[in-house]
């Protein structure tokens, strides 16, 4: 699945980027657990809202990791 925001805009610690039941796109430190409607980074690492979308029904195939060149 491709990166719906700016890649550039991203912190240099956001490694991982998931979607929530209710579209809301985050950045995550590490690898984030999955809970009942979305993603938790377990109070590990940094996360932060970059997006908010539309529901997905489909959101627990977004997690994936980011790719930095």
């Amino acid at each position: 699945m491709s990166l719906l925001f700016d890649k550039l805009n991203l912190p240099a610690w956001a490694n991982w980027r998931a979607q929530d039941a209710d579209g809301s796109w985050w950045v995550y430190e590490i690898e984030p657990q999955e809970y009942h409607q979305g993603w938790y980074e377990n109070e590990l690492g940094r996360r932060m809202k970059v997006e908010a979308g539309k529901a997905n029904p489909e959101w627990r195939k977004t997690l994936g990791r980011i790719q930095w060149v």
